[in-house]
């Protein structure tokens, strides 16, 4: 019999055989068939797990851990059982690198400044959650604190929140945020401008409803009382811009990056991340080689876990506040916690309570 009368199929699509009775396989040919098969599955899934095994491995390693925990010591608020989750996220005014220092301004400013400070209240078990801004010129006392060399900081008095990030480092930050409110910081994450300003253009942008007018010849910001689509630079422009709405001063500012933090998130959250695996790399990858976390967060498996300890937090009831802030008698152009607001604030905080709606309130707006 031919070759092509062997290889004619039925009607079924099954190969035709002489008599019209089908020839089973011999079990030797069928045993090499399954090898085979095995083995081919075999290579794809080794390959498939190198390949996964490498993008966790380049996302893994994009992310810098500082060690608060050992930094700080015991010297610290308690951890109270009703207290929640509360995280300080900083936005790092960092020159370092070609692209930052484009993207900070260029000239011939040096070193770091925490530029946006957050800290994050996260109730147990409950999917609200605040987030209270730290104006930038802020006066407070900073702690003695340990710097990564080993040599110690006296404490000082009077000195502008911000440049607690500068001279040093992010420990003391968390330090100096303890000792003002006495809550308990559990996680610490840091974005500089490069990562943010990708992490945006990987979403593909955010929308934005822009309260006013903002013409910021500073940085450029030219933008309409409306809704807008911000790509990454427009958007670090926005949320740094401080000449182009109220009074000039930080915190006229303060507003405009709560509510770009509320876009952010709710864009993310939005999107089908699990439906295309590209985007939610691309996404990964900006998000993390920019980041810098405690050592609790420092991998991409404790990221993940926390993320999800956080997914019934909708970012449409999350509550934003600015820090309670009356100018500096001595020095107009700084600012000091309002009391008795900013402590009942950080008490509500402490534990676990509702915000009084006199602790909401500022005796400087920055209007």
């Amino acid at each position: 019999m031919s070759h092509d009368a062997m290889t004619q199929g039925t009607h079924d699509g099954r190969p035709a055989s002489g008599g019209g009775r089908k020839r089973r396989g011999s079990p030797r040919k069928r045993r090499r068939g399954l090898k085979i098969t095995l083995s081919v599955l075999l290579i794809l899934l080794l390959a498939a797990g190198g390949t996964v095994y490498w993008l966790y491995s380049r996302l893994d390693g994009n992310i810098t851990g500082v060690d608060i925990d050992k930094a700080l010591g015991d010297d610290r608020p308690e951890k109270l059982p009703t207290s929640g989750q509360n995280l300080l996220v900083l936005g790092s005014d960092s020159r370092a690198g070609a692209e930052n220092k484009e993207l900070g301004g260029g000239g011939n400013v040096s070193g770091a400044r925490s530029d946006t400070a957050m800290v994050v209240h996260i109730p147990e078990g409950r999917s609200r959650a605040v987030a209270v801004s730290i104006p930038r010129d802020t006066l407070v006392t900073r702690p003695e604190c340990t710097k990564a060399d080993g040599s110690t900081v006296p404490s000082a008095n009077r000195v502008m929140f911000n440049s607690v990030y500068s001279q040093v480092g992010p420990a003391c930050v968390v330090k100096t945020v303890e000792k003002m409110s006495e809550v308990r910081i559990d996680h610490y994450l840091e974005i500089n401008f490069a990562g943010f300003k990708d992490l945006v253009d990987a979403i593909g942008g955010v929308t934005v409803d822009v309260p006013q007018d903002i013409h910021d010849k500073s940085s450029g910001l030219d933008l309409a009382k409306g809704p807008h689509k911000l790509d990454g630079t427009e958007s670090l422009a926005y949320v740094r811009t401080r000449h182009g709405i109220g009074d000039g001063s930080d915190l006229g500012r303060i507003g405009l990056q709560q509510q770009f933090l509320l876009a952010l998130l709710s864009e993310v959250k939005s999107q089908d991340l699990l439906g295309s695996p590209a985007k939610s790399y691309k996404i990964a990858s900006s998000a993390t080689k920019s980041l810098t976390t405690d050592a609790g967060l420092a991998s991409l498996t404790s990221l993940a876990e926390f993320a999800r300890s956080m997914n019934g937090v909708d970012p449409g009831t999350m509550e934003t506040i600015m820090l309670p802030v009356a100018y500096d008698k001595q020095d107009p152009n700084r600012v000091v916690a309002a009391q008795p607001q900013a402590d009942d604030l950080w008490k509500a905080i402490r534990k676990d309570g509702t915000i009084p709606e006199s602790a909401k309130k500022s005796p400087a707006m920055g209007g």
